[in-house]
């Protein structure tokens, strides 16, 4: 066996192979919701904010940069943010909250929705827990 293939083996993805950079399809193939989590593993809270920012955005048919520009934020950092790839302050999601028409109860709130329907998605196949019935805050 040779040294490459010894190497190729070892190599464990982080994110699929679409969602690697560079390899991005475009908005008319992606799924209208990101998939459900795989079994036994609970989604990220930087993962759902970043999916509920990007919906909004897309539903208001905005551009990032005309969003970052909003919140006085850089774009390659809110595209970060969007990515589920930087826990960003909760200054820098209010301001782009607020750059979305939403306060910032109102974006914890639907990111709170998303978990609670992406958790509910996973006890549906079979794992028991307990349901998310409160509001869930993050700092």
């Amino acid at each position: 066996m040779s040294s490459q293939a010894t190497n190729q083996a070892r190599v464990i993805p982080l994110r699929p192979q679409s969602a690697r950079p560079g390899t991005a399809r475009p908005a008319s193939e992606r799924p209208a919701t990101a998939p459900p989590e795989p079994a036994g593993r609970e989604p990220l809270w930087r993962d759902l904010v970043g999916d509920v920012l990007r919906r909004e955005r897309l539903a208001q048919e905005r551009t990032l940069k005309d969003v970052a520009d909003a919140a006085r934020i850089s774009m390659p950092y809110l595209s970060e943010v969007e990515r589920g790839r930087k826990e960003a302050s909760s200054e820098v999601l209010a301001a782009a909250a607020h750059a979305l028409g939403l306060g910032l109860g109102d974006l914890l709130s639907l990111t709170q929705g998303e978990l609670a329907r992406r958790t509910s998605a996973v006890r549906g196949r079979g794992r028991s827990a307990a349901p998310y019935d409160g509001l869930c805050l993050a700092a």
